[in-house]
Formats: C-alpha cells, sequence, structure tokens
C-alpha cells in the first residue's frame, strides 16, 4: 500500500457526514464494546475453588451430628445399645479342640481381632453334650474372658445365635485410639 491509496482511504472514512467525529464515536463505541466483553468474560471466569464450593457446596458438620447435644452417659448408651445389636465382627469355633489348644486359639484370636479394629467376637464352644462332667471348653471361654485384658462385656446370644452354646465378647476399647 502506497501514500495514495492510504489517502485515498483517508478520505473514504472522513468524506461521510459527520467526518471526523464519526470515526472518533465509532472507535469510542468498539472501545466500549471490548470493555463491555472483557467485563463479561470475567464474570465467567471462576477460581477452582469457588467452582468447586458452588458444585459441592459446603457441609454444616455441627447441624449434621445430632450426637454433639447428647450428654457422655447418653452417649455410652448409644454406643452401648449399638453394639449389642450389632453382629459379631469376627466368629472362633473351638468344636474339637482339647482345653490347651482352645486357650492357645483364644489368645491368637482375640490380639488377631484387636488388631484388625474388631469390636464384637462371637466363640463357638458349643454346650458340653458331649463332655463328662461339665463343658469344658465353655469354662475355658469363660476363664479366657475373664482373665483377658481387652475382653469387655460378655454373654450368650439368642437360641437362634447359639445360645448357651456361644459366647459373645465386647472388646475394650483402645484408650490411646480415643486420643487420636
Amino acid at each position: 500500500m502506497d501514500f495514495g491509496d492510504i489517502l485515498d482511504e483517508w478520505e473514504k472514512r472522513t468524506a461521510k457526514p459527520a467526518g471526523k467525529k464519526a470515526i472518533q464515536a465509532e472507535r469510542r463505541a468498539a472501545r466500549q464494546e471490548q470493555q463491555e466483553r472483557n467485563e463479561r468474560s470475567s464474570e465467567k471466569k471462576v477460581d477452582p475453588l469457588t467452582a468447586w464450593l458452588r458444585v459441592h457446596g459446603v457441609e454444616d458438620k455441627d447441624k449434621a451430628n445430632p450426637d454433639l447435644d447428647l450428654s457422655d452417659s447418653e452417649l455410652r448408651a448409644r454406643e452401648h445399645k449399638r453394639l449389642m445389636n450389632k453382629a459379631p465382627d469376627a466368629v472362633l469355633d473351638l468344636h474339637g479342640l482339647t482345653r490347651d489348644e482352645a486357650w492357645e486359639r483364644l489368645g491368637q484370636f482375640f490380639s488377631q481381632a484387636r488388631s484388625h479394629g474388631a469390636e464384637k467376637l462371637l466363640v463357638i464352644h458349643g454346650k458340653g453334650n458331649h463332655s463328662e462332667g461339665e463343658a469344658v471348653l465353655k469354662r475355658t471361654t469363660k476363664q479366657f474372658i475373664e482373665q483377658c485384658p481387652f475382653a469387655g462385656q460378655h454373654g450368650h446370644p439368642p437360641a437362634e445365635g447359639g445360645g448357651s452354646g456361644a459366647t459373645w465378647v465386647i472388646l475394650k476399647k483402645d484408650i490411646t485410639a480415643r486420643d487420636r
């Protein structure tokens, strides 16, 4: 493009009835449109955290946890009821074992269950129908539970759960786990 072409272009633009003022007004309008487009596009851009919060929302943990209003004794009672109704986390069947074998298996079973975070156990020892005199495995299980430092409350399940031929045990909570 040479000087003549530039001059011709200038004359075409300024040949409008308004002249230079019209050109300046067009430029102002174009700048204003560009500014508005920039503002609109900046409104659409949102930082990632704000976008995530808009999608997922904010959970009020205090409002979602109704247990915060309960006293310690009420919380303990609720936890006790939950554990009593809970199915056992692990089951050990002692049928056919001698007293010494049962004692060793009980030790392994309780240690392993505790290390895996079990809360409730079931030991099936039988009613002693085939024993001469009293039920050996039932007595052994009771003695073990009474001596075990992390065995808590225990009892017999209903008849459909084994009755007097089985014993459930709730393991004591690990004191160090509460402090975490």
